[in-house]
């Protein structure tokens, strides 16, 4: 038998400990975690310098792999029915918490005292990522825009589609570039690995800053909301996910235990993007295809946020509760279906939930979007479990397309999972 590792020398144990002191930090000296806050920004840039290249290689490479186009549109065609099928589920269910809860009963807010100028400020300066036309949003301006523009990994997916279908069409020709890529592949994901050993100290810095600059007490007022959110995400995790899960043929709990690392520095950051590449390998690790991991999980976040669903449908039907406003079953399923829109262009950018919560509120003209700000001060708090959950539903939907597709070794599955990861 392996000889067993010391807790103390898994990466997991290590961002626990930061994320820790981030939160004893921020709660005592304030002032100092506030100036931590460059950590958390220096990791997540780091990690999203690579994802760009890290995707494009693995969509390509996967692309050549599967040597045929339809199999791509076919694989990519089933990621998008499961996407929609298991968000129409997220969006329901925080419907139904939300009418059963009522967590935002009793607070008798005021509308007029409401500062509609502190979420005009909180959205500035994610509004023109989330509201600029969906269909050109993903073609980027050139080649190379889609890897230095606006970092949707709908450009870069679009662009490693073509050059894979391209790649594949040129025959023995294109088998130099090949042989290239692999071995860039190779490299970026060297330097990915590297990257993530300062992941301590990205995830502590960044939970430093957010209970220092919005403090503890920033929780007590909408203890409420902030629950049963945490509750809704919690079920859907177990019941919907793990439901999922073992139709598919595996168990929810061993499949969080596999990726802790990931999820721990999800928490810490509060981007699911941070953890995307070391997911990706993962996935592979546990059976995936190459070809259907390249394709589903980059197109999973901005198709299949699932947390990002439940929280619109919360966080609006918290605001009319909160301002005695009563909407009619019409109303609340015009929400769910605006919502469904909508949070296609959350992915990307921390906090942008919030933008996109702003705009499915308007399409309910009695609930005044400047409601926004009852929840400014636990949103950041809040984009912790938006992202754990938006990052597990992307990890359980590659698993289940890959055997929807006949492309998972159920074998080898099974035997990851009952062992846990191994280097």
């Amino acid at each position: 038998m392996p000889e067993r590792k010391s807790i103390t020398s898994h990466l997991y144990f290590w961002v626990l400990v930061a994320i820790l002191t981030g939160i004893v930090l921020g709660h005592f000296y304030p002032s100092l975690a506030v100036k931590l806050k460059p950590l958390g920004d220096a990791f997540i840039a780091l990690v999203k310098m690579m994802i760009g290249p890290i995707i494009f290689c693995t969509v390509v490479l996967g692309i050549a792999g599967a040597g045929d186009m339809k199999k791509v549109g076919r694989v990519g065609g089933k990621a998008l029915l499961y996407f929609e099928v298991v968000s129409t589920i997220a969006l329901i269910i925080g419907l139904l918490v939300m009418n059963v809860l009522k967590p935002g009963a009793g607070f008798n807010v005021d509308p007029a005292t409401l500062d509609a100028k502190a979420v005009a400020d909180y959205a500035k300066a994610g509004s023109e990522q989330s509201t600029t036309d969906f269909i050109m949003h993903i073609i980027p301006k050139t080649f190379t825009d889609a890897f230095t523009g606006s970092g949707d990994l709908l450009q870069v997916l679009l662009v490693a589609v073509l050059f894979g279908y391209a790649m594949t069409r040129m025959g023995p020709a294109g088998e130099g570039v090949h042989r290239f890529l692999e071995s860039c592949s190779h490299i970026f994901l060297a330097m990915m690995n590297a990257i993530m050993k300062a992941a301590p100290l990205g995830a502590g810095g960044a939970m430093a800053f957010t209970i220092g600059r919005y403090g503890l007490s920033a929780l007590k007022p909408l203890a409420a909301l902030m629950a049963s959110f945490y509750l809704t995400c919690l079920l859907f995790i177990l019941v919907v996910l793990g439901s999922i899960a073992a139709f598919t043929g595996f168990n929810i709990l061993r499949f969080l235990g596999y990726i802790k690392d990931e999820l721990l520095t999800v928490l810490g950051t509060s981007s699911s993007e941070t953890a995307l590449v070391p997911l990706m390998h993962k996935l592979q690790k546990l059976g995936c295809s190459k070809s259907v991991v390249g394709l589903v999980v980059p197109s999973g976040y901005s198709f299949n946020l699932d947390g990002t669903n439940i929280y619109l449908t919360m966080a609006a039907l918290f605001v009319a509760q909160a301002l005695n406003i009563d909407l009619t079953l019409t109303q609340q399923l015009t929400l769910l279906g605006v919502a469904m829109l909508t949070s296609k262009g959350a992915s990307g950018v921390t906090g942008a939930g919030f933008i996109t919560l702003a705009a499915t509120l308007a399409v309910v003209p009695s609930v005044p979007v400047a409601g926004l700000a009852l929840i400014l001060g636990i949103d950041r708090f809040m984009s912790e479990s938006r992202s754990l959950t938006n990052f597990i539903g992307n990890g359980v939907a590659t698993i289940v397309v890959s055997r929807w597709e006949g492309e998972l070794d159920l074998e080898k599955l099974k035997q990851e999972l009952q062992g846990g990861p191994r280097d």
